[in-house]
């Protein structure tokens, strides 16, 4: 494996991961693990009170599913990551619309940005989610810091 990122993976984009169906269960765990109160999270009526058709996700809930798809990068053997140097930067999010249970969302990865500094790696990846007919629904950006040895 290489020692560092291998930078002219920047601008690549990778094919479309496999779909996600969001489950209310899952919503519902990753709301009462990170403290999420309002009922829309983990009360499917409360939720359709407010109007959604089912419990709405928190954004930060869209981390685990973008994860899944950077893994398409991080275990790309060309690459050069070593996943035992990761450590998590940043993340940012971007909703079109809210995410709810029955949600079908296919992600798809592009590496934006590799670059050296101090040292070590920052990757900054994009995670665009969107419904099986193209329509976009969230983007997941995220900075992974790569330690040098």
């Amino acid at each position: 494996m290489a020692t560092a990122p291998d930078p002219s993976f920047a601008g690549r984009t990778y094919p479309p991961g496999p779909v996600h169906v969001v489950s209310a269960a899952k919503i519902i765990e990753f709301a009462r693990a990170t403290g999420a109160s309002a009922p829309i999270h983990t009360d499917a009526e409360a939720a359709r009170a407010a109007g959604h058709a089912d419990v709405v996700a928190t954004p930060t809930f869209l981390v685990s599913l973008a994860q899944q798809t950077e893994a398409q990068y991080i275990e790309d053997p060309a690459a050069g990551i070593d996943f035992t140097r990761v450590v998590h930067g940043e993340e940012s999010f971007e909703l079109e619309r809210p995410v709810v249970a029955g949600d079908r969302l296919v992600p798809t990865l592009t590496v934006e940005r590799v670059r050296s500094a101090g040292g070590h790696t920052m990757v900054s990846t994009r995670v665009d989610m969107a419904d099986p007919a193209g329509e976009p629904v969230a983007v997941v950006r995220s900075m992974l810091v790569v330690r040098g040895e």
